[in-house]
């Protein structure tokens, strides 16, 4: 089969050239006097980055909070003039000159972080996944609509030309309609399947460690979990699925305004009541919306083993793939024409047959475009046009994405009550669309 790339110069033609070149900008640059003040909750490792972008951004940095003091010693000593704090509640009680707030912690401890902030009427960044959970993922939709706050996820790509153009051209209906999906990720690259919790370890003095814990459930502290394989476990992470399907799961979720899945089934290997599998593949099935017919979505991530040095990746089939090289791609849609191969980090894509691409007349740029995702955001802030990832759209998709490992802890295949948030065929799968907060803490 013949199959045509698309690139930024032969996509039908050099009028591609100019379309790809089209921005959103915001329409006047805030004076000095009008910066917002954003505090940062979680400014070590991702969040260093997220407090520098939001500098680049305008944002006056007031506040920064963490609880490992060595971790983010490098933005402590960027922003000296910035307030610091180990205890978020604190500095969101206390501090009043904050406008904005990011938030860049582990999963667990995104939606305590975030609804207390929106709650008080300030602005909120949030990393992916939005949540730890689905409830917490409603939850933040409906407060966010309530408190009429400005919202953004911080998944990049969603503001970026791939995934902007990518939507554009699959709703104008370059493969015709899609009813089935396919996505996957390297991940994990941090140790899973751990069926006992580690040994306790000295708690390090830089560290504060019942703060890290947050609402999470009491545990010894374990250098296995700080700083970075907390995603393993689920008292803390969501595995490889709430790590990178925000991301790559992205595109097709918007383009195809999916919505809420009717079922969701799991295979996977290794996963314990602890820590998420070595590998899973989970199938989501979507109903008939208006006239988009039903898509079955499969993702896949891990290795087939222990030891993801020897084992192989968890990747589509050849029938999906047709030759194509899995590790170049995250994403394949198959329509009724034809097959698309993504990648949100670029727009030369593959689309097999090329006579389609031949046929296909392109369409007109309909959604904003924008520098990057923390412009889109302060700019909201601003009073200017809500971010594309906001809470109201990112919650649901959260949700989606969550309902993944919902199917995996279950063990079986989960029929989805959307409107009811339950579980209708599995009710013992309920217990994991939520967890108990610590005494201490509360959404």
């Amino acid at each position: 089969m013949t199959h045509s790339r698309i690139t930024r110069r032969s996509f039908v033609g050099a009028a591609s050239a100019s379309a790809f070149a089209f921005t959103y900008l915001p329409q006047r640059v805030f004076g000095a006097n009008e910066r917002l003040n954003v505090a940062s909750i979680g400014v070590g490792g991702k969040g260093a980055g997220e407090v520098r972008d939001a500098a680049e951004a305008g944002c006056n940095i007031v506040a920064l909070c963490d609880v490992d003091e060595q971790r983010a010693a490098g933005t402590f000593k960027k922003f000296p003039d910035a307030k610091r704090y180990t205890d978020f509640r604190v500095m969101l009680d206390k501090q009043k000159d904050i406008e904005a707030v990011t938030v860049s912690t582990p999963d667990h401890t995104h939606a305590p972080a975030s609804i207390m902030a929106m709650k008080l009427g300030k602005h909120v960044y949030c990393q992916k996944p939005l949540t730890h959970s689905v409830y917490e993922a409603r939850l933040m939709a409906q407060t966010a609509k309530e408190s009429g706050v400005a919202t953004q996820m911080g998944n990049q790509a969603h503001a970026g030309e791939p995934i902007r153009r990518a939507v554009e051209l699959v709703r104008a209906g370059i493969i015709g309609p899609v009813r089935e999906v396919h996505a996957w990720t390297n991940r994990p690259i941090w140790p899973q399947g751990m069926a006992e919790r580690p040994p306790k370890q000295p708690i390090p003095s830089t560290l504060g460690w019942d703060l890290w814990l947050g609402p999470a459930p009491e545990r010894a502290y374990n250098s296995a979990y700080v700083p970075f394989s907390w995603r393993g476990w689920w008292d803390f992470g969501t595995g490889a699925l709430g790590d990178m399907a925000c991301h790559i799961m992205d595109m097709p979720y918007w383009a195809l305004e999916l919505g809420s899945p009717a079922s969701i089934a799991a295979e996977s290997e290794g996963g314990t009541e602890e820590s998420p599998p070595w590998w899973s593949t989970i199938v989501y099935e979507f109903p008939e919306r208006g006239s988009q017919p039903p898509v079955k979505f499969t993702w896949y991530d891990g290795y087939k083993g222990p030891d993801r040095k020897k084992a192989p990746q968890n990747f589509p089939p050849e029938s999906v793939m047709e030759g194509q090289d899995p590790s170049k791609w995250d994403v394949a849609l198959i329509g009724e024409k034809g097959k698309m191969y993504f990648q949100r980090g670029r727009t030369n894509w593959v689309i097999t047959p090329a006579s389609i691409v031949q046929d296909f007349a392109e369409p007109e740029k309909t959604i904003p475009r924008v520098p990057n995702e923390d412009v889109e955001w302060v700019t909201a802030c601003k009073g200017g046009p809500a971010a594309l990832s906001n809470f109201g759209y990112s919650g649901p998709f959260t949700e989606m994405v969550l309902l993944g490992n919902v199917a995996i802890r279950a063990g079986e295949k989960i029929e989805w009550d959307a409107e009811n948030l339950t579980c209708t065929n599995v009710p013992k799968a309920d217990r994991f669309l939520r967890r108990d907060y610590r005494k201490g803490w509360r959404l």
